[in-house]
């Protein structure tokens, strides 16, 4: 697993060269993985990637493997739960933000059928395949991220700037920067 060639950000840790050669910049069509994920690069605002991976597990248990219905009907007691759960991010306003998030999630894809065909609407249904040569000339933002997060927070979406949207997009394979010279390149 080790001897192949790979982007250099995943180095040094096990889970992330398990998260670059299992799922990062893999297509992703399935509506809870795409919530599951929208929420987590939301989590991770203000922190590192990895303390997010480490944490998914105990998300996953903790927000009901992010069922969307289950979540937007969090009241208080859960929300307190949440909050003293160590296993998580516990800052008052990401929580919230889950529940916030999974009320405009279900609106959206009752409104446009699925929310994949909602968010892939952004890269026209196809994955942006980048031809970048160093991690330096990949960008925190694009014009997709820009209008992805524009019309996500007009919608009620909470930790969607720009920036996230973008680490989103990679993430589900909207966007391939996987460096020319990684295995993992289409």
């Amino acid at each position: 697993m080790h001897d192949k060639p790979r982007c250099p950000w995943c180095h040094g840790h096990e889970i992330y060269l398990r998260y670059h050669d299992e799922e990062w910049g893999v297509p992703v069509h399935d509506d809870r993985h795409l919530f599951e994920m929208l929420c987590l690069e939301g989590a991770q605002a203000g922190l590192s990637w990895l303390t997010i991976l480490n944490k998914r597990e105990s998300y996953r248990e903790a927000f009901d493997f992010f069922d969307a219905e289950k979540i937007a009907v969090y009241g208080e007691a859960k929300r307190a739960a949440l909050l003293a759960n160590p296993g998580i991010v516990r800052n008052r306003l990401k929580v919230n933000g889950f529940i916030e998030n999974a009320k405009a999630f279900l609106k959206t894809q009752k409104e446009y059928g699925s929310f994949d065909r909602y968010i892939w609407q952004f890269t026209n249904g196809k994955t942006i395949v980048n031809n970048w040569e160093k991690m330096g000339e990949c960008p925190a933002v694009t014009p997709q991220s820009d209008a992805m997060s524009k019309d996500l927070k007009k919608r009620g979406f909470k930790f969607v700037g720009s920036t996230i949207c973008y680490a989103f997009m990679q993430a589900t394979g909207m966007v391939d920067d996987h460096l020319v010279g990684c295995w993992k390149r289409q």
